[in-house]
């Protein structure tokens, strides 16, 4: 049976999957710990939820401690997930240049079928909120979404040798990846309307099964692994010992202006993933507070006007890519991202929490332009070490970033719920100073085109 070298249908299953169920596990969580604090059943009809608006009554104060309690539990399930699948991420992802793609494809992809079969229990039988802190800790040792995100980049890095197609179709993925969020996020209200939470977990799970099928039997792997199957197994402590000398060797070797543009990028990339992760990770909980009081199907509209922000930014790629150097492709996306966050903090009417998504069209553009910038800086064979390095990045500051704004949104949603959305917005300007120090330094796009040859042609000579 012939083999594919097509990676975006398991991106697609998996993030379609991840998209449904995160806006779920949100809410499954809000409505137990709701019933809790009221001793009641979680009130919610065609139009909205039940939202007490009078910030006199006992109500109110308790709405917004279910509010608190959801957004610090909400930090404490990341961070638990977070710390084994950092490693795991890590180790996996740069292993991949010498044992192959697909283990990045299939852990994390048998880890989200645990996951989803063991939330379809929980949901099932009533059992007690704890238990998800076992199911994140066990899904983390399989990898998560970072795991998989890192093999599959480094999948099409491996395929594609055009760097304007590298460019386009990585930037595909982050498209895929908004698209299928919106439309999940969309289905989700419906899926919990019309069925509930244990069946829509349930059909979570059997997608899973799916994907896993299509990685064994139906994609082809890119990387040859005959030489290293005849040899004997390594340790656990051997094989951390590779992981990191491969990365150590990436910026050891690496000339000293490749160095220093590496670090930078992966700097650029990661203070802008804190503050694009944490800012739009509390519009959830922000919508279910007073006053918009949104119920499922509307939380469910909201982030399917995402699928629209996902293509318009897409499209910028694939446009401005023709005529503007990446650097300022990323300023362009940085500054849409800071105009969406700054209307989303005052945004107190239904139309104009839809209306947020205008001004961030652009928003997704920085993430694949800053991926594709590193993937050309290195060569073929480090391409591993570098996605490795991004996805433990995303891992860490994903964690990092969730904490600190659940934190600082229970901190604040009593006395101004916006907060976390300015701050999020004047967090940008790290990420812009970093870009501007690269223009003022003439550290410009043309310079990653040149670092690889150069490279290229001093080890030859070297060897000569």
């Amino acid at each position: 049976m012939r083999k594919v070298l097509c990676v975006e249908p398991v991106i697609f299953i998996y993030i379609f999957v991840y998209s449904l169920t995160s806006p779920l596990v949100q809410q499954f969580i809000y409505r137990r710990l709701w019933e809790e604090e009221y001793n009641s059943t979680f009130v919610s009809n065609s139009n909205d939820t039940y939202c007490e608006q009078n910030k006199s009554s006992p109500a109110y104060i308790k709405q917004k401690e279910v509010q608190e309690k959801a957004s610090v539990f909400n930090m404490q399930l990341d961070l638990t997930g977070a710390v084994p699948s950092l490693i795991v991420a890590f180790v996996i992802v740069a292993n991949g240049d010498r044992q192959g793609r697909k283990r990045s494809l299939v852990f994390p992809s048998v880890g989200a079928l645990i996951a989803d079969i063991c939330l379809t229990v929980i949901s099932y039988f009533s059992l007690s909120l704890s238990i998800l802190f076992v199911v994140a800790f066990i899904t983390g040792l399989f990898g998560g979404m970072a795991t998989l995100l890192g093999g599959g980049f480094a999948f099409i890095a491996d395929v594609c040798h055009d760097e304007k197609q590298k460019t386009t179709r990585i930037a595909v993925v982050d498209l895929i990846f908004g698209v299928v969020s919106g439309l999940a996020g969309l289905s989700s209200g419906y899926f919990l309307r019309g069925i509930g939470f244990t069946w829509t977990f349930l059909i979570a799970s059997l997608l899973h099964v799916i994907n896993i099928i299509y990685i064994i039997f139906f994609l082809e792997e890119t990387v040859g692994v005959s030489e290293f199957q005849h040899e004997a197994p390594v340790s656990w402590k051997e094989l951390l010992r590779e992981t990191f000398s491969g990365v150590y060797v990436l910026f050891k070797t690496a000339p000293y202006k490749k160095r220093i543009l590496i670090i930078v990028l992966l700097f650029t990339f990661m203070t802008y993933l804190f503050t694009m992760i944490g800012g739009s990770s509390l519009f959830t909980l922000y919508e279910l507070d007073e006053p918009l009081c949104w119920n499922e199907v509307y939380i469910g509209y909201g982030a399917a006007v995402f699928t629209s922000v996902s293509l318009t930014s897409f499209l910028g790629v694939y446009l401005f890519s023709k005529c503007l150097k990446d650097i300022y492709i990323v300023f362009i996306g940085i500054f849409s991202y800071i105009g969406g966050m700054i209307m989303a903090a005052f945004a107190k009417t239904t139309l104009l929490m839809f209306l947020v998504r205008v001004p961030s069209l652009l928003c997704f553009m920085p993430i694949p332009v800053l991926r594709s910038m590193l993937s050309k800086v290195v060569l073929t064979g480090e391409q591993g070490a570098v996605f490795a390095c991004i996805a433990c990045l995303e891992v860490v500051t994903g964690s990092i970033s969730l904490s600190v704004f659940n934190s600082l949104y229970a901190a604040t949603v009593a006395w101004f719920s916006g907060f976390s959305f300015l701050l999020s917005a004047g967090l940008c300007l790290i990420p812009l100073a970093v870009l501007c120090w690269l223009l003022c330094t003439n550290w410009n796009g043309e310079d990653l085109a040149l670092l690889v040859p150069e490279e290229v042609s001093s080890i030859e000579s070297v060897d000569s």
